[in-house]
């Protein structure tokens, strides 16, 4: 169709004019010596692209504004000029008429909208990229069915699903365009990208994918008193129409409304950080667009214990799970981050996968630990009085270390940054004295004790491997010796037995005090979070201990316990 090439042409050409706007002044001009011209003109440049790129989302509508959301949080492969830009992009556009969206809702509905419901209101509460919300109210026979009355109705955007085919197939070509350029290749893999992009956009136009999340989110999270989420009218749902229960409150960053109810907003702020922290390190499913829009504090009469607001969440298009695989790394970074441990983050975004071979490990540790140094610990309201010249330069050279790294963000990992950057900003905004170094802290002890758990066995584990090793290995010597003696090994040098003499009772010292070693150092390690094994472990290394120091010192030299010569 003539609007779908339309579309596709102005996505390509706009990133090939780009690009080539790229090849003259970061490659062409510094070969002809005019290297510092596009240095002195590349801020300007890319903010003014990133201006460019909004207005034609904006325009375009559809998966584009998802894109500049998407980039907005590429912080491994975009410079602060155009993720600060694009972090303003927000779904501006403009509503569907209701005409159409009462066509598209009754396709899918099979019945008209009277049928469905016993009303609808025509004026959206939200329109977004890919659908708009109405607010609506179900049939007495669905309410008795269901035990809801006022519910919202949100159905997707008219041929939005033949919009996101043309988006994907423009954006795959252009990210074909760049896996050939060799500067861009060596830093990021461009169509792995725009097929993470493409696997969580195609999620988010599945309602039905979104509702099975909404229940999942339910059944993990939501327990009636700290948090809540609406209950899905599977009746009233298909794969692009879904009715929830409205469960409109007061937005989490609405302040003054909070005050009005009586509701402490620095309070929210510790709630609102301490179930996010839940999803992601005890439950492994979380939200990962908890923006204001997402998230409401609904007031209610005091409970059995004095609570009177709960927290809600809506909108589970955007889910982020952690498998087993990354929970391992990400248990380093948060133990890291509440210890202040630069090396602890770089061990730890290695285990995530993080951090490729070829990357300086040693520069980043720098970064980390300068940043740590500088501004670890301190809340929004004492980062406000750091003198911005200082903050600035900081940001840009900790910023410039990061993005000369060769490493690229995992889908998962980078839902868990967006998730946490949103908590971050929120919290700050509701509490200007919110440090989010210490609302992680009680979940690092907490993954600080299950590694210790770990530790305890393991060192148990090796401590039994090594006592089986010691007491094995002299047996193996003593055999060798027997069969040597027995004439069933046979050498040609006389002097070759009085060395394997020596040799056994200089292994068994040996081995004896690397035994003692092992267990003291053990039991030293564990006084702590396992105190009786410790002190066992530190009682039991006095034996190896003695056998060291005292075994052969009444020996005559050659002679050996119980044979003759």
């Amino acid at each position: 169709m003539p609007a779908e090439r339309s579309r596709y042409r102005r996505i390509t050409r706009f990133a090939l004019r780009y690009m080539l706007q790229a090849w003259w002044y970061e490659i062409f001009l510094p070969r002809i010596g005019l290297g510092r011209v596009a240095e002195r003109t590349r801020a300007a440049r890319l903010q003014r692209i990133s201006q460019r790129f909004h207005a034609l989302a904006v325009d375009l509508g559809g998966l584009m504004i998802k894109v500049g959301q998407f980039l907005s949080s590429r912080l491994d492969i975009l410079p602060p000029e155009v993720t600060a830009e694009l972090e303003k992009l927000q779904d501006e556009v403009p509503a569907v008429p209701f005409d159409q969206i009462r066509a598209s809702a009754e396709a899918e509905l099979g019945v008209t909208l009277e049928r469905a419901f016993a009303s609808v209101d025509e004026i959206p509460v939200a329109a977004a990229s890919l659908g708009q919300v109405h607010r609506a109210r179900l049939t007495a026979e669905d309410a008795a069915l269901t035990g809801l009355d006022a519910v919202v109705l949100k159905v997707q955007r008219p041929g939005i699903d033949r919009i996101v085919d043309v988006d994907l197939a423009a954006l795959r070509r252009v990210a074909d365009w760049l896996s050939r350029v060799r500067l861009v290749s060596d830093r990021v893999d461009m169509p792995l990208l725009v097929e993470e992009f493409a696997a969580t956009s195609l999620e988010e136009v599945d309602y039905l994918h979104e509702a099975e999340n909404a229940e999942r989110f339910a059944a993990h999270m939501a327990d009636g008193a700290r948090v809540s989420a609406p209950q899905v009218v599977w009746e009233r749902s298909t794969r692009r129409v879904l009715t929830l229960q409205d469960v409109t409150a007061i937005k989490i960053n609405d302040v003054d409304a909070l005050r009005a109810a009586g509701i402490d907003p620095t309070a929210v702020a510790g709630e609102f950080a301490a179930v996010m922290f839940d999803q992601l390190f005890a439950d492994g499913f979380f939200h990962a667009d908890p923006h204001p829009g997402n998230v409401f504090v609904t007031p209610h009469a005091p409970d059995a214990a004095g609570r009177t607001w709960t927290l809600t969440f809506i909108d589970f298009g955007m889910m982020g799970q952690i498998p087993t695989s990354l929970r391992a790394g990400l248990r380093k970074l948060v133990i890291a981050v509440a210890s202040r441990d630069g090396a602890g983050m770089v061990a730890g975004f290695e285990q995530v996968g993080v951090l490729l071979p070829s990357a300086d490990n040693g520069e980043l540790e720098r970064a980390l630990t300068a940043l740590f140094q500088r501004f670890g610990g301190m809340g929004f309201a004492e980062l406000q009085n750091v003198d911005p010249r200082e903050f600035r330069g900081f940001a840009d050279e900790f910023g410039e270390t990061m993005r000369s790294l060769p490493f690229q963000l995992p889908e998962n990992f980078l839902l868990i940054i967006r998730a946490m950057s949103l908590v971050s900003g929120l919290c700050s905004a509701l509490d200007p004295g919110f440090n989010i170094w210490e609302s992680v802290e009680p979940y690092a002890q907490t993954l600080l004790r299950e590694e210790t758990g770990n530790v305890v066995q393991d060192v148990a584990g090796r401590a039994v491997d090594a006592a089986g090793t010691a007491l094995r290995l002299p047996g193996r010597i003593d055999r060798a010796l027997t069969k040597l003696e027995a004439g069933l090994i046979r050498v040609a040098d006389p002097g070759v037995e009085r060395r394997l003499e020596r040799l056994d009772q200089t292994l068994r010292r040996v081995i004896s005090a690397v035994l003692f070693a092992g267990l003291l150092i053990g039991g030293i390690l564990l006084l702590g979070p396992a105190s009786g094994f410790g002190v066992a472990l530190m009682i039991v290394s006095a034996a190896p201990l003695l056998h060291a120091l005292l075994a052969g010192s009444g020996r005559r030299p050659g002679a050996r316990t119980g044979r003759s010569r």
